[in-house]
């Protein structure tokens, strides 16, 4: 590898998470060799990762066919398999989990987004989950949605460690810190540990794809960094606030700021547009393969995010006056995500189905 770029993300404090998880990348030792080599110090997994290992490779076939034979099926089968996968990826983990003082090493888990506007359901899957996992360093993924945000808090209060996914403004990130701050708070109030760990994770990427296009040459590829500046500052003034001190001074500790869907999608741009650009303190950036590997060949960090969002809001007025409306569009991304991981949750689920006629 030519480049000492992930090490010097490390120093500088970020985080740096694989955003892939498949049995061929634990079984090969590639997944060992990223946290030997590249400095990987977490994992986060989603449906459409399952479904594309699942159903393009035979790397499952076995314990599929294992687990047909003690009776598990869709929902129930696919929780065992990735459970499986998850479990080992958090062993991997668990030295880094312990030499951080237990704030990195976490591998994440997505509850079924087909409960995403039933709160109940969701904290019960949340809890399951988590416990059949048993694995101090598992994070339960919960969209950050109006609907999922009852369900973060009371996951919090059960002490059930929460990734906040498919956030994409400042506003729907503070929401999320809220639901998080409230939960430690209810925890503090019945006398239990104020010590639940989250991430609330913003996705960037999506934001330069919706106004590809719509907007002028020269603020192509600008939204998406503008909007994470604008959400970094509003993530360092919770640490700050009084409200977050009270907490930690009980135990608590931050809900970690992490930059999601950083994988560049215009082939136009940099392939490291979205690693070099949001190098920040006590932040996380959760990649795809591809981009971790190429930003370990050739990246190059830039120095850390301004504290203060820097040039955030003058690039935001600028796409403002280009006709976009930020805030529909906060709503739209983040609608049409929670859309898109119920379609990645169908796929997924038909996938194993007719993978388990195959096998059965």
């Amino acid at each position: 590898m030519a480049s000492d770029a992930p090490k010097a993300l490390n120093r500088l404090g970020q985080s740096l998470w694989l955003d892939n998880i498949t049995r061929d990348l634990l079984d090969s030792g590639t997944l060992k060799r990223y946290i030997d080599e590249l400095s990987v110090t977490g994992l986060t997994s989603n449906p459409t990762i399952f479904d594309n290992a699942i159903s393009r490779s035979s790397w499952y076939d076995a314990e599929i066919r294992r687990q047909l034979e003690a009776g598990a099926s869709g929902e129930e089968l696919f929780f065992k398999l990735a459970i499986q996968d998850l479990s080992r990826a958090a062993d991997l983990f668990l030295p880094v989990h312990e030499r951080t003082g237990t704030v990195d090493g976490f591998v994440s888990l997505e509850v079924s987004p087909l409960f995403a506007y039933d709160t109940k359901a969701t904290v019960a899957q949340a809890k399951t989950l988590h416990a059949q996992a048993n694995k101090p360093n598992l994070f339960i993924k919960i969209p950050g949605t109006p609907e999922g945000l009852p369900a973060i808090e009371d996951s919090i209060f059960a002490g059930v460690p929460v990734n906040v996914t498919l956030l994409f403004s400042t506003e729907q990130y503070k929401a999320a810190a809220d639901a998080y701050m409230k939960g430690l708070e209810r925890r503090v109030t019945a006398g239990l540990s104020a010590d639940v760990r989250s991430v609330a994770s913003l996705f960037v990427s999506r934001w330069d794809v919706a106004v590809t296009g719509k907007v002028p040459a020269e603020l192509r590829n600008t939204l998406g960094m503008a909007v994470s500046r604008q959400a970094y500052k509003a993530y360092r003034d919770i640490l700050e606030s009084d409200r977050f001190q009270r907490l930690a001074n009980v135990g608590a500790r931050a809900q970690r700021f992490l930059f999601a869907s950083t994988g560049t999608k215009d082939k136009t741009a940099s392939d490291t547009l979205y690693i070099a650009g949001l190098a920040a303190p006590n932040t996380v950036n959760t990649m795809p393969e591809d981009t971790l590997l190429a930003f370990a060949d050739h990246g190059k960090a830039a120095g850390a995010l301004p504290r203060d969002g820097g040039d955030a809001e003058a690039v935001l007025a600028a796409h403002v006056k280009a006709g976009i409306d930020l805030t529909a569009l906060a709503a739209q991304l983040q609608s049409d995500g929670a859309k898109s991981f119920v379609k990645s949750w169908n796929e997924l689920l038909g996938a194993i189905g007719a993978k388990s006629k195959v096998l059965a």
